[in-house]
C-alpha cells in the first residue's frame, strides 16, 4: 500500500470513529446532548445588563461598563440588534480578555464573570488588589446575546429590514456557530465582525474562553467530571508548535497545569482534559481563540499578525443536559469563578511561568490517538 492510500485509509478510519463517538453519553467520555433544562433561573440578557450597571454604580474600585457602540467599532450590535457589552476593571499593564457564552446555551461562564466582577470591584483582600494592580481586565459575559435569549448554541442571521430570520435556500433559518466564524472565508455574523475589530484594537496579552460540555465521566475511573481544561490548537499537534517558535505550545500548557493544580484542591471540582470522540484532541483554526493565536488578519485589520496565547474551560452540564446539570448550578458557577481567579493570580505572580508544561500529560485524559481538525480532517498521531 503506497503512502497516499495508507494516509487516506487512516483518515477514513478515524473519521468513522469520530462520527460514531460524537453521540456517546458520559460513559464514552464524550459530550452528551440529551434532555432539556428548565432555564428560568439562567441569567438573561436584561439581567446581565442590570447586574453590570449595578456593579458599575456600587463598586469602590472603578468598573467601566460599555458597549461596542460606545467603543466605536464599525459593527457593534448583534444580528438582532442587541448591544454587545464589555466590563473593564483594573489599570495594570497586562491586558486579559475573558469571554463567556459565545454559545448561547452555555450560561455559567457569564454568571461566574458577574460574580468575579463584584469581588474585583469591592473585595478589599490582597488577592483582588493584586489583580487590579497587575491587570486591565476585559470581561465579555455574553458574546452571543441572541443565542442566549433563544437558548441555542448559535446565532441566527437576521433580516433587519423585515425583522425576521434570514432563510437559506431550503427555507430554514441560517444559524452560525460564532466559535467557528473567525476565518478568512467566514465572518458571516455581525457579532464576529464586531468582536474581531475590538480584539485587533485592544490586543490583549492573554485570553480565556469559557464553555460548557455534556455530562461526562473520567476516563478509567468513571468519576463525574465537573470541568475539562482545553487548548483549541492541540499541544504537540499540527499547528501550535509552529506558532511563535513553540512559545504558545508551552505557555498554554503551563496556564492549564497551574489551573489544574489550583482547582484540584477544591473537593467539589473534578478535572480532566477536553477531548472529543475516542482520544481525539481538537485543532480548530476557525475558533475565536485559535484565530487569536494564529494572528488572523481579516480585511487588513491585523496587518502585523498580532497574536496572543489562549485557553478555554469546559464546564460539565449545559442547558441540553436536563436538570442534572442544574442541581449543581452554584458549584459549577463557583468553579469557573475560582478558575479565572487562580489563572489571573498565577499570571500576576509568575507561578504560571514556573509550571512544568510537560505535566499537561498528567491531567487525566484518554490516550491521544489523533487530532480532530477543521482544516485537514482527522490527523493521526505521528502524522
Amino acid at each position: 500500500m503506497n503512502k497516499i492510500v495508507k494516509a487516506l485509509v487512516v483518515t477514513l478510519v478515524w473519521t468513522l470513529i469520530f462520527a460514531s463517538t460524537m453521540n456517546v453519553h458520559a460513559n464514552g467520555n464524550g459530550p452528551s446532548t440529551e434532555g432539556e433544562t428548565n432555564i428560568s433561573s439562567i441569567l438573561t440578557y436584561d439581567e446581565m445588563i442590570e447586574s453590570l450597571e449595578q456593579i458599575e454604580r456600587t463598586s469602590r474600585r472603578d468598573v467601566d461598563v460599555f458597549t461596542l457602540a460606545d467603543y466605536g467599532t464599525e459593527y457593534n450590535k448583534s444580528e438582532q440588534g442587541r448591544d454587545l457589552y464589555v466590563a473593564k476593571v483594573g489599570d495594570g499593564p497586562k491586558k486579559m480578555w475573558v469571554q463567556s457564552r459565545i454559545h448561547g446555551d452555555e450560561p455559567y461562564g457569564a454568571e461566574a464573570s458577574i460574580e468575579l466582577l463584584k469581588k474585583l470591584g469591592n473585595n478589599g483582600s490582597k488577592d483582588y488588589q493584586t489583580l487590579v494592580d497587575e491587570f486591565t481586565l476585559y470581561f465579555i459575559p455574553m458574546y452571543n446575546p441572541d443565542g442566549s435569549e433563544m437558548n441555542i448554541r448559535q446565532t441566527v442571521l437576521w433580516d433587519q429590514e423585515n425583522d425576521e430570520p434570514l432563510l437559506d435556500q431550503n427555507g430554514n433559518e441560517t444559524r452560525i456557530d460564532l466559535n467557528r466564524d473567525w476565518a478568512h472565508h467566514a465572518f458571516e455574523a455581525k457579532e464576529s465582525k464586531a468582536f474581531y475589530e475590538f480584539w485587533t484594537d485592544l490586543q490583549p496579552d492573554y485570553v480565556l474562553d469559557i464553555h460548557h460540555q455534556g455530562l461526562k465521566e473520567m476516563y478509567g475511573t468513571g468519576e463525574t467530571v465537573t470541568m475539562s481544561l482545553g487548548i483549541s490548537l492541540a499541544p504537540g499537534g499540527p499547528t501550535l508548535p509552529g506558532i511563535k517558535d513553540g512559545a504558545y505550545d508551552e505557555l498554554t500548557r503551563q496556564m492549564q497545569v497551574h489551573v489544574y493544580d489550583a482547582l484540584t484542591e477544591f473537593g467539589h471540582i473534578t478535572i480532566d482534559r477536553y477531548q472529543v470522540g475516542q482520544g481525539l484532541e481538537i485543532d480548530i483554526h476557525g475558533g475565536v481563540v485559535s484565530a487569536m493565536m494564529l494572528g488572523l488578519d481579516h480585511e487588513g485589520l491585523n496587518p502585523e499578525g498580532y497574536s496572543n496565547p489562549a485557553i478555554f474551560f469546559e464546564t460539565s452540564g449545559n442547558t441540553r443536559d436536563g436538570n442534572l446539570g442544574q442541581r449543581s448550578r452554584g458549584k459549577l458557577i463557583r468553579q469557573n469563578e475560582i478558575g479565572i481567579k487562580h489563572l489571573l493570580l498565577g499570571l500576576a505572580n509568575g507561578e504560571v511561568y514556573e509550571a512544568d508544561a510537560d505535566r499537561w500529560d498528567e491531567i487525566p485524559h484518554r490516550p491521544t490517538e489523533g487530532y480532530q481538525t477543521d482544516h485537514s480532517g482527522i490527523v493521526p498521531v505521528g502524522y
